[in-house]
Formats: structure tokens, sequence, C-alpha cells
């Protein structure tokens, strides 16, 4: 008959068209899942950055802190020998 094979016809062309777009649409699907995933990691890699640069303003400031310390003991140790010094040149040592 034939015009069942036309039927037919469209048919198969409907059905590819369908299937098409079925996989433009599970393609889309995908690439929407993957921006999820990538703006997710981005946001991580952000609040990781964040965290990272207050551990090393915290571990700057500490190195500070200790580096005006060390100049401290330094200052200390150079008057005490001098104390010691005059305390031996004083008493014949």
């Amino acid at each position: 008959m034939p015009g069942g094979s036309v039927l037919e016809d469209a048919l198969r062309r409907v059905e590819a068209v369908l299937a098409r777009v079925e996989g433009a649409v599970d393609r889309r699907l995908d690439h929407a899942d993957r921006v999820s995933d990538f703006e997710s990691e981005l946001h991580r890699l952000g609040n990781d950055r964040s965290r990272l640069a207050q551990a090393l303003d915290a571990a700057e400031a500490r190195a500070s802190r200790v580096e005006e310390a060390n100049h401290d003991v330094s200052r200390r140790l150079v008057a005490a020998m001098e104390s010691i010094r005059d305390v031996l040149g004083r008493n014949g040592g």
C-alpha cells in the first residue's frame, strides 16, 4: 500500500528527530551537571584560598613576633655580655 509506506516513512523520520532531540537534551543536561560541578569546585577553591590567605596572614604575624623577640633576646644577650665583661674587668678577671 503506497499510503502506508509514506506514513511509515514519516513515523521513522519523527522517531529519528525525537531520538536526536532526546540526545540533545541528554547532552545539555550532562553539560549543565558539569557546569554545576565546576561551579561547586570553584566555590570550594575560593573557600580554600580564603582559608589559606588567613593562615598565611597569621603565620606572617607570628613570624614577625618571633623576629621581634629574637632581636630583643639578642639585645639582652649583648647587654648581659657587656655587664659580665665589666664585672670581670673590675675584678681582675
